[in-house]
C-alpha cells in the first residue's frame, strides 16, 4: 500500500504580485505622471533655445546677471545663480530648482495613489483578497515613483542634448530632477504610513517638500554658512553646480537616503493596521452635528486648515527675516551696487520691487489651497457623497457656493497671516516701509488670488473632467510673475497675470483700475462654474 502525498502549494511571499499590480497600475495611472514630466522637461529645453534668442549678446547676458543679482527675492525659487553667461549655466539656474519639484511633486502623488488612495477607495482591499503579498502595494508605489522620475530625468536629458546642451552639464541637470524625485518620493512612502487617509499623507509630503524648498532658497539669498547646504536635500542638488563644475558627488547621498526612506516606509507598513495610519483619525461624534453646507465645507476641509496655516506661519517669518536682510544685500552685492551707481534704478525702486514680489509669491501659494477645496468638491462628487445631498433639500448653488465661498477664505486668511508677519517684521528694518503699507500691499493682493482660484470653481463647475486645468491659474501667475520680466516679456504679455494688476501702494499715485478688471475677469469665472454646476449631470 502506497501512501498518496499532495504538494503544498508554495507559500506566497509579501511581495507576492507584485509584477502584474505594477503593469497593471503602469498602465492606469502612469498618465498621471505625464503633465510633471512635460513642465520639467519643457524648463530645460526652452530655456537652451531662448537663450540665445533673448540674450544675444554679452551685454544682454550681463544685464541679465545685473538683474537678477537686484533682485534676491528671485533667489529664494530659482537658487544661486553660478552662470548666467551660457546657456546651459542658464538652464541650470533656470531649471534645477523648479524641475527638481516638478519631479518630486509628479512622485510623491504616484506614490500615494498608489498606496493609501488605495486603501481609501477599497481597491487594495479587493486585490488583498487574492493572492498579494502585504508589501506588494508599497512596493509598486515605490517602483512607479522610481521609474517616473527616473524617465523624467531620461527626457529632460536627451531633448536637451538634442536642441544643443552641453551633453555633461544636461546629463547632470537631469539627473538632479530624477534624485529629487527619488528622494521625496521615498518620503511620501513614509507618510502614506503615518497619514489618516491619502489626503492627510499627500499634504505632509508636499509639506515636506515645500518647507525644504524655501528654506534651501532662503539659506542661498542670505548667503548663511555652507554647511545649511547639506543638510537639506534640496540643497545636495544645487551643490552639484550643473555647468559651473559638474558635482556628480552629491547625488550619492539623494540616493543613499531614498534606500533609507524606503527601508522606514517598508518598517512602519508592518506595524500598522489596515486602512489606518499610524496617526489614527478621531472618532466622530454618535450623532450629526453639520446641518449646513457651509459647516460641511469647513469640515472636510479642516485638517488642510490647520496644516496650511502653520505652513504660513512660518513662510510669514522666512519672507519677513528675509525682508529685513535685504538692505545688507543691497550694500554687499557688488552687482546691485553698479545697477543703483548706473542710475538704471534706485533703492526705493529695488524694495517695492521687492516687497511686491514676495507678497505675490505668497499670493501664488495661497491660491493652491483654495484650488484643493475646489478639488475636493470634485473627488466627493466622484466618490457618490454629493449625490445623497442633492436629493433632499439642498440646492445646487448652496452647496457648490459654500464649498467655493471657503476657496476664497482659505487662501484670504493665509495672505493676511503671512502679510502681517511680513510687515512686522519689514517694519522693524531700514527698508523705509511701514507696518501698514506692506499690510495694504497684502490686502490689495487678495483679489489676484480669488481671480486664481475662480479659474478652478470654473473648471470644476463646467469641465469636471479636465480637472487638471485647475492648476492653469497658478502655473501661469507663477511663470508670468516671477520668470517673465527676466525675459523682457511685454506688458500685455506679463497682464495676462493677475498679480501684474496688484498696484503698489507706498507709490505716489498707485493705478486702481487694475483690480477692477482682475475683478470682472472673477466674476466671470465664478459665473461660468455656477452656470455649468447646476447644468451637469453629477460625476460627469
Amino acid at each position: 500500500m502506497s501512501a498518496i502525498t499532495t504538494a503544498r502549494p508554495p507559500r506566497a511571499s509579501a511581495v507576492t504580485g507584485t509584477r502584474p499590480l505594477l503593469r497593471v497600475s503602469l498602465k492606469h495611472d502612469g498618465r498621471t505622471f505625464v503633465p510633471w514630466a512635460v513642465i520639467a522637461t519643457t524648463l530645460s529645453v526652452s530655456s537652451i533655445i531662448l537663450y540665445p534668442i533673448v540674450f544675444p549678446d554679452e551685454a544682454s547676458r550681463a544685464a541679465l546677471a545685473a538683474t537678477i543679482s537686484a533682485n534676491p527675492a528671485v533667489g529664494l525659487v530659482f537658487g544661486p545663480a553660478n552662470d548666467l553667461m551660457t546657456a546651459d549655466g542658464f538652464n541650470a539656474w533656470r531649471s534645477l530648482a523648479l524641475g527638481g519639484l516638478m519631479t518630486a511633486l509628479g512622485a510623491i502623488f504616484a506614490m500615494t495613489r498608489a498606496t493609501r488612495a488605495q486603501e481609501d477607495s477599497g481597491q487594495a482591499e479587493l486585490l488583498a483578497s487574492g493572492v498579494m503579498g502585504r508589501d506588494s502595494r508599497l512596493l509598486t508605489g515605490v517602483a512607479m515613483s522610481a521609474i517616473g522620475s527616473l524617465l523624467v530625468g531620461v527626457a529632460a536629458g536627451l531633448l536637451t542634448i538634442v536642441v544643443g546642451g552641453d551633453p555633461e552639464s544636461s546629463l547632470l541637470l537631469a539627473a538632479t530632477f530624477t534624485a529629487t524625485g527619488w528622494v521625496f518620493g521615498s518620503l511620501a512612502g513614509i507618510t502614506a504610513q503615518i497619514g489618516a487617509d491619502a489626503r492627510t499623507s499627500n499634504s505632509m509630503a508636499v509639506g515636506a517638500l515645500g518647507t525644504l524648498f524655501v528654506l534651501s532658497g532662503f539659506c542661498y539669498s542670505v548667503e548663511a554658512p555652507t554647511w545649511t547646504n547639506w543638510v537639506n536635500p534640496i540643497g545636495w542638488m544645487h551643490e552639484t553646480r550643473p555647468a559651473a563644475g559638474n558635482n556628480w558627488a552629491p547625488l550619492l547621498l539623494a540616493v543613499a537616503l531614498s534606500v533609507v526612506l524606503v527601508a522606514v516606509a517598508f518598517l512602519l507598513q508592518g506595524r500598522r493596521d489596515f486602512g489606518q495610519g499610524t496617526i489614527a483619525p478621531r472618532p466622530g461624534p454618535d450623532r450629526g452635528v453639520t446641518r449646513t453646507t457651509w459647516r460641511l465645507a469647513l469640515r472636510i476641509n479642516r485638517g488642510p486648515f490647520l496644516t496650511w496655516t502653520v505652513a504660513f506661519v512660518a513662510l510669514g517669518f522666512v519672507f519677513g527675516y528675509f525682508a529685513t536682510s535685504i538692505s545688507d544685500l543691497l550694500a554687499s552685492d557688488q552687482g546691485i551696487q553698479q545697477v543703483i551707481a548706473s542710475g538704471a534704478t534706485t533703492p526705493e525702486e529695488i524694495t517695492s520691487t521687492f516687497v511686491r514680489l514676495i507678497l505675490s509669491m505668497v499670493g501664488i501659494l495661497a491660491a493652491i489651497s483654495g484650488i484643493q477645496v475646489m478639488l475636493k468638491v470634485r473627488s466627493e462628487e466622484l466618490e457618490d457623497r454629493v449625490e445623497p445631498l442633492m436629493a433632499g433639500s439642498v440646492a445646487r448653488h448652496r452647496y457648490y457656493g459654500s464649498n467655493a465661498l471657503v476657496a476664497f477664505a482659505y487662501p484670504t486668511v493665509f495672505v493676511l497671516i503671512a502679510g502681517t508677519l511680513i510687515a512686522w517684521l519689514a517694519s522693524g528694518s531700514d527698508l523705509g516701509v511701514t507696518f501698514g503699507d506692506v499690510l495694504l500691499q497684502a490686502v490689495v493682493t487678495v483679489p489676484a488670488v480669488w481671480t486664481v482660484v475662480a479659474v478652478s470653481v470654473a473648471v470644476i463647475g463646467a469641465r469636471p473632467m479636465l480637472s487638471i486645468a485647475s492648476w492653469s491659474g497658478v502655473l501661469v501667475s507663477f511663470v508670468l510673475t516671477v520668470l517673465g520680466p527676466t525675459f523682457g516679456l511685454d506688458d500685455w504679455v506679463l497682464g495676462i497675470s493677475p498679480f501684474w494688476h496688484v498696484p503698489y501702494v507706498a507709490a505716489a499715485d498707485p493705478d486702481w483700475t487694475g483690480l477692477g478688471w482682475i475683478t470682472l475677469f472673477t466674476l466671470g469665472f465664478l459665473w461660468i462654474g455656477f452656470a455649468g454646476f447646476r447644468r451637469r449631470d453629477l460625476a460627469r
